[in-house]
């Protein structure tokens, strides 16, 4: 494989497995320096490890993509210490499978702020730097769910649409500023 993107940094939520994971093992291979983030401090750990091992280079940290300042905190200390960033992956998330009738508030709640929130904070933290840089890439993760809605998924799909919606307007307001901005529905 080569080494197409040496030099650049990526920046992954939801990083420990799953989606994040094979991101973080296809960025380093190709020579993406890579920062982790994921609230799971274990999975975070054994899969920075995994990628050190390969000799990425990797920097891991516990973040809460729900607290804002959390998110901010890691974008800037990503911009000090690695000097750019080149991606941004908005992909940590949750589903809750329920239809509406039985989704409760606090349900309601968490995907709005894990799934929607998460993705705002991302952009708000990362998209000034990226501006001022004149280059850069957020990458969102919506779902299928967030085109062609399904049964048990409602509040689920609302967040995911929100999160495409949100993508296509800033796809627009960022790309005269050298932003690219993608929407990724897995499913």
């Amino acid at each position: 494989m080569t080494r197409e993107l040496a030099g650049k940094v990526a920046i992954i939520t939801g990083g420990a497995g799953g989606i994040g994971k094979a991101l973080g093992v296809e960025m380093a291979a190709r020579g993406c320096a890579i920062v982790l983030a994921d609230v799971n401090e274990e999975l975070l750990e054994a899969t920075a490890a995994e990628l050190r091992g390969v000799g990425a280079l990797v920097m891991s940290r516990v973040v809460d993509v729900r607290d804002a300042d959390a998110v901010k905190g890691l974008v800037r200390d990503a911009h000090r210490d690695l000097g750019r960033i080149d991606y941004l992956f908005n992909n940590a998330g949750i589903n809750v499978c329920a239809e509406i009738f039985d989704t409760s508030l606090e349900d309601w709640n968490r995907l709005i702020d894990v799934n929607l929130r998460g993705v705002v904070h991302g952009v708000h933290a990362a998209l000034p730097v990226m501006r001022e840089q004149g280059f850069g890439h957020i990458i969102n993760t919506a779902s299928a769910a967030g085109l062609i809605p399904a049964a048990a998924e409602g509040a689920y799909a609302a967040t995911k649409h929100a999160v495409v919606g949100l993508s296509s307007a800033l796809r627009v307001e960022a790309e005269a500023s050298g932003v690219r901005v993608s929407v990724v529905c897995p499913g």
